[in-house]
């Protein structure tokens, strides 16, 4: 599998990386192992997780898998702190709390280290200086080898970069922002990306395939046994499946038709070559659903068709996200 910079860093992830949201819920641990497996007989390295998918479950997980099946140097692994459970918080960006994260994060997967540490949203009751400095003290201690965000917006991400580029040698850069993007959910572009390209940040997209629904198989109804059709997960589904959705989801299986590939190939082909992006992350719930999305790496859309998609597929940019000349 190909390999690419993750930021302007020099630590070199493969372009597709394995998420494990679904572990220790949906996918059991044979099911798990399975997965881990194929991501890595196919040169597959960016494994993804963060201390809330199960409640640690799939942290845990992954340590055991690791230690049985696959060499822990031969995998990039990245983990978040942050997210919290609280009635009345949902994020928690203190120092106090994001460095005993790390603590219990690196006790679950048995290591020593993570090699990306990410925050996992920003916390408005924080002062982001303090937030930013345990991303530093994880580095310094030798807990991780590199840090980033996930979820933070365009002038989050802005702020948090600058900061941490104005002291070289003493801070750390920032070498991802994990976001969600895809066809369906191109936000990101109006300011997000642009910061991140300037600051020379990685973007890892999440949910590449519109949680599912590029795949086409919701094209004609919701199959029993998918994630649209679950009790926790109907909700997170449900936004993509409007008749907006619904005019990509058409031209991504038109484009895959001429092609002779499948939609899935198609939509995982047009976020993976994104300009600025390093690695979409894969939540795949069984393995079987993970190698038909490996297979996308001999793909390359051609351009009329990438074109197309763009234009399908594009976000509306008004004031001031456009040269405001234009307008």
């Amino acid at each position: 599998m190909e390999q690419r910079h993750l930021g302007r860093t020099g630590m070199r992830v493969t372009r597709l990386g394995l998420g494990t949201l679904n572990w220790a819920r949906d996918t059991d641990e044979q099911e798990a192992a399975d997965q881990l497996k194929v991501f890595w007989e196919a040169g597959g390295s960016l494994v993804d997780t963060a201390d809330i998918y199960a409640d640690g479950g799939a942290e845990y997980l992954l340590g055991r898998l690791t230690e049985e099946l696959v060499p822990r140097e031969d995998l990039v692994i990245a983990t978040k702190a942050g997210s919290v459970l609280e009635p009345d918080r949902r994020v928690d960006g203190s120092r106090r709390h994001l460095l005993a994260a790390l603590d219990a994060s690196l006790e679950r997967l048995g290591t020593d280290y993570v090699d990306l540490w990410q925050l996992h949203a920003f916390d408005p009751h924080t002062p982001l200086e303090e937030t930013l400095q345990a991303l530093d003290l994880a580095v310094t201690s030798g807990r991780a080898r590199y840090v980033g965000l996930a979820n933070f917006s365009g002038w989050q991400l802005a702020r948090a970069g600058t900061w941490q580029l104005a002291a070289p040698g003493v801070r750390n850069p920032l070498a991802s922002a994990q976001m969600e993007y895809s066809l369906l959910q191109r936000g990101v572009e109006r300011e997000v990306l642009p910061a991140a390209l300037d600051l020379g940040i990685g973007l890892l997209p999440s949910s590449p395939l519109g949680r599912g629904v590029l795949t086409g198989k919701y094209r004609h109804g919701t199959p029993a046994d998918s994630r649209g059709a679950s009790e926790h997960l109907a909700a997170f589904v449900a936004p993509y499946l409007d008749e907006t959705a619904s005019r990509v989801v058409e031209a991504v299986a038109t484009a895959a038709d001429g092609l002779a590939v499948t939609p899935l190939q198609v939509a995982l082909s047009w976020v993976r070559d994104r300009p600025g992006v390093t690695a979409p992350i894969l939540g795949a719930r069984t393995a079987q659903q993970l190698r038909a999305a490996l297979s996308v790496e001999t793909l390359s859309l051609p351009d009329e068709i990438r074109q197309a998609l763009d234009d399908v597929s594009a976000p509306v940019h008004h004031y001031p996200d456009h040269d405001w000349s234009t307008l």
